[in-house]
């Protein structure tokens, strides 16, 4: 059999599709071989290194796209920048150049004076290479660290119900809740708040996921704010 690759990198694939055919291409993650063809055993994003065929299963898992704002976490600090996950499949970036507007001399102050590791931002996503790596600016407001409070993992396809339309949604959660809430695309959301109305915030957050298919929601989520029933 010809040695033929049938899929590109970072391709959405589905259980049972075809990635590749011949002995010399190998599989990994959510991908196997049958004979001398490789298939996905999971809805996935494809990821091709040289020979190596891997499928990075997508459920519950954030694509990223160019100009979305994600809330990420400082997982580590390099002599240029910061390593960030965003819940993605693949690592994020954020270049010292890209980290603030104002110039940064790493040889005279520390990175974890701006990031330090564990700290959540709110950065945009300004490139994503066919590689997948992907590539954060901080710079301009909003983007910037987020001291304190509680992230929330919600599914990345239930922000825009979060939001609400023309942001109805999250306007009446800052304002029943007395909280400072940021959602990220990624489905991250930073509140932050009196504990017990960071409780009550969260609460409102995972009854909007639950039922995000149901008419009334915002009253609900008004009422149980409020503390009524």
């Amino acid at each position: 059999m010809k040695e033929k690759l049938l899929v590109k990198n970072r391709e959405i694939v589905t259980p049972g599709e075809i990635l590749a055919e011949g002995m010399s291409y190998l599989p990994s993650g959510k991908s196997a071989r049958e004979d001398e063809k490789i298939f996905a055993t999971s809805l996935g994003l494809v990821n091709v290194k040289g020979r190596v065929i891997k499928v990075i299963p997508l459920a519950g898992r954030y694509v990223p796209r160019r100009g979305d704002s994600v809330v990420g976490k400082i997982t580590a600090i390099s002599k240029f920048g910061w390593r960030v996950d965003i819940k993605s499949p693949f690592d994020a970036e954020l270049n010292v150049a890209e980290a603030s507007n104002r110039y940064i001399d790493t040889k005279r102050v520390s990175l974890d004076k701006f990031f330090a590791l564990g700290d959540h931002l709110l950065a945009g996503i300004i490139e994503i290479s066919e590689s997948g790596y992907i590539k954060l600016s901080a710079r301009n407001r909003p983007y910037r660290r987020l001291g304190g409070g509680i992230v929330v993992n919600v599914s990345p396809s239930k922000i825009p119900r979060i939001i609400g339309k023309q942001g109805s949604m999250i306007r009446t959660l800052k304002d029943e809740s007395k909280c400072e809430i940021i959602v990220g695309q990624n489905g991250w959301v930073w509140i932050k708040g009196e504990p017990e109305k960071e409780m009550k915030a969260i609460q409102a957050i995972k009854i909007i996921e639950k039922e995000s298919h149901k008419s009334g929601l915002t009253d609900k989520v008004k009422k149980m704010l409020r503390g009524k029933s």
